[in-house]
């Protein structure tokens, strides 16, 4: 459904995939192969029904598997979780951080605001982790790393580029600023003019 909008207007398209089981996986990976699809990521925080429902990326071996079984199938690179596992299982690349469990008690009614009594948090609160769990893997790993969580500035995302992302994601922060994307990469341009540099990648983990 979506496809077609982004095709017209000239869209880099990354397809997060999720499923409840690996042959979910696949099958949405098989039906993407044909598709002008730039990159797939794979969405392992999802819960394993077959196994009790615990995520895939919650056991590096479950990982590594997912991983392998989707690289059999996908024509496009593959982005996913669980940095050595998933690197270990042919992965092109890895994304993180997804959101962080929290919870909202309703103190009114004495009960839990969310159906399913926790929920992921996301926004500002979670960078600092976001960007520390960033760098530790961009220097475990040979893969590309795509940093994200609590990026609404240009300075935010300075800072996954210096922990040693190499593309940094937008997420919450469209809620509230529809061009906040637009406007960091202006002042990406604007810093690499700034400091003289022949490209944002000249400062790609420069921070050891």
């Amino acid at each position: 459904r979506d496809l077609p909008y982004l095709y017209e207007h000239g869209a880099h398209i990354i397809v997060n995939v999720c499923g409840r089981s690996k042959e979910d996986y696949v099958e949405v990976v098989e039906r993407l192969a044909d598709e002008d699809v730039d990159m797939l990521e794979i969405n392992i925080s999802c819960p394993n029904v077959k196994a009790g429902g615990i995520a895939f990326g919650q056991k590096p071996e479950m990982a590594e598997e997912i991983t392998k079984a989707v690289k059999a199938v996908a024509k496009q690179p593959i982005v996913t979780e669980m940095a050595k596992a998933v690197e270990a299982g042919g992965a092109d690349g890895v994304s993180l951080i997804n959101t962080l469990t929290g919870m909202k008690i309703d103190v009114a009614r004495k009960t839990f605001a969310l159906a399913n009594q926790t929920g992921g948090m996301s926004g500002p609160c979670v960078k600092p982790v976001a960007v520390r769990m960033v760098y530790q893997v961009a220097n475990a790993v040979s893969i590309p790393v795509l940093g994200m969580g609590g990026v609404q500035n240009t300075e935010d995302a300075l800072e996954f580029l210096m922990a040693g992302a190499t593309m940094v994601a937008v997420g919450t922060a469209n809620f509230f600023n529809p061009y906040v994307t637009s406007q960091i990469i202006d002042g990406l341009e604007e810093y690499v003019k700034k400091e003289k540099l022949s490209s944002i990648r000249d400062i790609i983990g420069c921070v050891k």
